[in-house]
């Protein structure tokens, strides 16, 4: 039985080859792979970092007073005694107690000071800011190497890391190797994003069928970053640190295993022509614009994550399961706004979507720190609105280059990929000063204000110029796309190799 589903199974693959659904798939693993991998730490590291660090103390000390951590990665206290030996051990000291009107239901989920431990806090900051970095600096690198020897080997290798990476995680045991294993990610997220992009911009040349695509990957990313959080606390708290990475470790695998099967990176397959010079597409006004707006769009998020805990925390003593499930209803909502946009925005207009997008993301981060009572549903409208703005200049990075540079799309989604790392980087890092010094209200209108007058840039995408030779050829309804599924079968015996007979284009859109 097991050897018939075998043979069924290598039977399929054969059928299967290089389809342009697997390859989707295959993406939208990997994005979801390194999403889950890049949130599921948030809940442990923190903790795990504390419980290595925390110093031996004596019994009597920790019934005696309240040991505070307040991470902005964490964002959770650990209370060194309970109530009922805070009540029965003996004081050193009288101290006043609070009054009854200034309690709250539950005073065990309100910092008692609200100091932090700064040590913890620059340790975790580093170490999940080296990811952002590390994938920074590589990105512009990875671009120029899909264009010379394709996409297999790129998304191959980040596969590789990543599962080294993961490995490192569940048995590393101290900072160092932690803050090496998160590196080795950023490096991994590079190869796999960038040559991701570019291998679903490649094979899906239509306009609409290729924003349909990006937005179905683009969900992975989203659902990464949804299952990552609640998926690492529940494994670390009920099983152990190396459970959530053990089973991250089997998917990759699996990928890996898909990517075999489907891609074959054993072979250099450079793309047929040259592709526009990096510094070049970083020149173009219209691609600055569309990576701008990635940008500025996910640093909203980016500026939310870390600070809206704690602001949680200081006024309204919210729990740590709330702080926890506080993103949830807002990832579903980026997963929705995804999947819907990425078709909806074809037709609409991808700017006038981009447009929509980044007015309702300023608006909704303003609306967070300002309405109480709806803070939950404005940031739902946030995500969703960023949804939006991802799923609508992903796609339009791709036709950017159809329309004004050569159809090689390894470099434009560099930029994009080095875009989404500059939100998340620099967000994080300049939101925690910001919020610190002028309070977390303040942070999040500046960063509406600037999404709300970044917006008006998205009319200059409306109708780009382009190249007239290449606008003809986009414009052509009779012209039948051709889509490049990238096998390698040698011509038959007597064939014309200059025929254009080669299964390299499949124009079967299954």
């Amino acid at each position: 039985m097991a050897l018939e589903s075998l043979c069924f199974l290598r039977q399929w693959l054969r059928e299967e080859h290089r389809s342009r659904k697997l390859i989707l798939f295959i993406v939208f693993v990997a994005l979801l792979l390194d999403n889950m991998l890049m949130t599921v730490v948030v809940p442990i590291i923190p903790n795990y970092l504390y419980q290595m660090d925390k110093p031996a103390t004596s019994p009597q000390n920790l019934s005696s007073s309240f040991q505070n951590i307040v991470s902005l990665y964490d964002n959770s206290i650990k209370t060194s005694s309970t109530s009922t030996q805070v009540s029965t051990s003996p004081s050193p000291s009288p101290s006043p107690s609070p009054s009854p009107g200034l309690v709250r239901a539950n005073s065990s989920d309100c910092p008692s000071s609200k100091s932090s431990l700064v040590n913890e806090n620059v340790k975790v900051g580093l170490l999940f800011a080296s990811k952002a970095t590390v994938q920074l600096i590589t990105n512009p690198f990875i671009g120029p190497l899909t264009n010379r020897i394709g996409y297999q080997i790129p998304i191959f290798a980040g596969f590789c890391i990543m599962f080294l990476s993961t490995i490192m995680f569940a048995f590393s045991s101290s900072y160092a190797l932690l803050f090496v294993a998160r590196s080795l990610q950023g490096v991994g997220s590079s190869c796999s994003s960038v040559a991701g992009m570019g291998m679903l911009a490649s094979v899906y040349t239509d306009d609409e069928e290729r924003g349909h695509a990006i937005g179905i990957a683009l969900g992975g990313l989203a659902m990464g970053v949804l299952v990552g959080p609640p998926f690492g606390s529940v494994l670390y708290e009920f099983v152990g640190k190396t459970a959530p990475f053990l089973i991250l470790a089997f998917i990759a695998l699996f990928d890996g295993a898909l990517q075999l099967f489907v891609l074959q990176p054993t072979k250099v397959e450079p793309e047929s022509q040259k592709g526009t010079p990096l510094l070049t597409l970083m020149k173009d006004p219209y691609i600055i614009i569309a990576a701008g707006a990635i940008c500025f769009g996910n640093m909203g998020i980016a500026m939310l994550e870390p600070t809206l805990p704690i602001w949680m925390m200081e006024t309204m003593c919210a729990a740590k399961w709330q702080l926890g499930v506080a993103f949830l209803p807002a990832s579903i909502s980026y997963l929705i706004g995804t999947n819907i946009f990425g078709t909806l925005a074809h037709r609409m207009g991808r700017w006038l979507c981009a447009l929509i997008g980044m007015v309702l993301v300023g608006i909704s981060v303003i609306c967070v720190s300002h309405i109480y009572n709806f803070m939950y549903n404005c940031a739902c409208a946030t995500f969703i609105s960023v949804g939006m703005v991802d799923s609508s200049m992903m796609p339009i990075m791709g036709y950017l280059v159809d329309l004004r540079h050569v159809s090689v799309y390894g470099s434009v989604y560099a930029i994009a990929d080095v875009a989404f790392c500059m939100g998340f980087a620099l967000g994080p890092s300049i939101g925690g000063s910001i919020a610190q010094s002028i309070g977390f209200p303040w942070l999040m209108t500046i960063i509406g204000l600037v999404d709300i007058m970044f917006a008006p840039l998205c009319l200059f995408l409306r109708s780009p110029p382009g190249n007239e030779e290449k606008i003809a050829i986009l414009m052509d309804s009779n012209c039948s796309m051709k889509t490049r599924t990238y096998s390698t079968q040698e011509p038959h015996q007597g064939q014309d190799p200059d025929l254009d007979l080669d299964p390299d284009y499949d124009e079967d859109y299954d």
